[in-house]
């Protein structure tokens, strides 16, 4: 894949997912500080740079110093294409076997990066495979509209017990993130349109006012309810229930009204 000349440069022309700076300055730490490296949600904005492990902040932005706002500059868009990325894997058990037919294969797929590894399908813990999972998660998060595949030669090579179990908790909770991350979206769509969702009111502001001049009144929460008339919703002209006005009356009292 070929470098920039400046990744530095492209990468600050997005702002920062995860630490949150604005297009035009560098990464910064907790401590308020010019990190030592580029969060990996932000390099992985910039096409070339996302097969990276890391990116390094250069010298002369000052790593390590107090952080300070970069000059402004017009954020770029994350780059639209409708072409995945596809993340392989590729692992054999022992040193004497071969991995160059299954980097081949993943490569004739159009994956990239590939990570690969001679590792016993009965060890625990596979370092290149939590690398291929922790980029895959890394991309969806940095781009959520971009189609994430995580490759393999064989089912097989995800190996057995741990591993396959970590691959398919690991694609259960990217689509659990992907789902909420849209239903949010739905709702701030329907918020726009002033469509604020959950159950219609029964009872409207005026209702709720003279429901509370009545009891002020000394006049008994049964009467009160024989008092008042919905008027929209599915239970439009019927009376509200004494719960209801209760409800009503509790929360003028919790001061919540």
């Amino acid at each position: 894949m070929p470098q920039l000349a400046e990744p530095a440069t492209a990468v600050e022309q997005f702002g920062c997912p995860t630490c949150e700076v604005p297009a035009g300055s560098t990464c910064r730490t907790r401590g308020g500080k010019v990190a030592p490296k580029y969060h990996t949600p932000r390099f992985t904005l910039v096409p070339q740079l996302r097969a990276e492990l890391e990116v390094k902040t250069p010298a002369d932005r000052g790593p390590g110093r107090a952080w300070e706002m970069g000059p402004a500059i017009d954020a770029a868009a994350p780059e639209a294409t409708t072409k995945p990325t596809r993340v392989g894997y590729a692992r054999c058990s022992t040193a004497q076997q071969e991995l160059q037919s299954q980097l081949d294969a993943l490569a004739e797929a159009g994956c990239d990066p590939v990570f690969s590894e001679k590792i016993s399908t009965r060890s625990k813990v596979r370092p290149e495979f939590t690398k291929a999972m922790d980029f895959a998660r890394t991309i969806k998060k940095a781009v959520p509209h971009q189609r994430v595949i995580f490759a393999v030669h064989e089912m097989k090579r995800l190996g057995r017990g741990a591993a396959l179990f970590a691959f398919f908790a690991g694609m259960a909770e990217s689509e659990r993130e992907y789902i909420r991350q849209k239903s949010l979206e739905g709702q701030a769509s329907a918020r726009e349109r002033g469509r604020h969702g959950g159950r219609p009111k029964v009872v409207d502001d005026d209702m709720a006012d003279y429901a509370r001049s009545l009891r002020a009144n000394g006049v008994p929460v049964p009467q009160i309810a024989q008092k008042l008339v919905i008027t929209s919703g599915k239970n439009k002209g019927q009376r509200p229930s004494v719960a209801t006005v209760y409800r009503i009356l509790a929360e003028d009292v919790d001061g919540t009204g």
